[in-house]
């Protein structure tokens, strides 16, 4: 057990029967009453987000998770297969788990949070910015730039994205794993 002053981002606690991280927190010690800690956290099992205020001294669970890293490896009607880099053992995970699990590339890295206690997986980090190859999109009418416009297009991985008027099939794009955007056309 611990108390409310071990709180930081990124720590991994139990609060009414689900696994949160802190994505924010404030030690707040106003000039008149006690002491008490804002916090805003993420759930790990539903991505819901809570924002929950703390008395100071408040014993809270922590749990121990362990980050470790993972290659992608195909996906099928059991779940998403991802294989570990080090002992090159399979874990399969539920697509729910994974936030735009469209823009998984066979081969690609994430790490996977796993709760030490009785190894189970809590949640998949993919890399922020992932590049991929354009397979489909129209093309872009000559001088339609002055506005910033954009277009559908599908990338190799099957995800339709929205993407500038110049940008042609072929192209290798930046992407944003966490919006699913358009960030940038990766010269070749």
């Amino acid at each position: 057990m611990a108390n409310t002053s071990e709180i930081r981002n990124g720590l991994c606690i139990t609060y009414n029967n689900d696994v949160f991280t802190v994505v924010e927190f404030q030690h707040v010690k106003p000039g008149k009453g006690a002491a008490f800690v804002r916090t805003k956290m993420k759930s790990l099992t539903t991505g819901k987000v809570l924002d929950n205020t703390f008395p100071a001294g408040h014993k809270i669970d922590i749990v121990r998770v362990e980050r470790r890293k993972f290659q992608y490896l195909y996906n099928d009607d059991m779940g998403y297969h991802f294989m570990d880099e080090e002992n090159y053992e399979q874990t399969t995970i539920d697509g729910k788990m994974i936030e735009n699990s469209q823009l998984l590339k066979e081969g690609s890295k994430a790490e996977i949070l796993f709760n030490t206690a009785d190894d189970s997986p809590l949640t998949i980090e993919m890399p922020q910015y992932i590049e991929l190859k354009v397979t489909y999109t129209e093309p872009g009418l000559k001088g339609d730039t002055a506005t910033n416009a954009m277009k559908p297009a599908t990338v190799e991985t099957g995800a339709e994205i929205r993407v500038p008027l110049f940008i042609n099939e072929g192209d290798i794009v930046k992407i944003d794993t966490r919006s699913c955007s358009y960030m940038e056309r990766v010269k070749q």
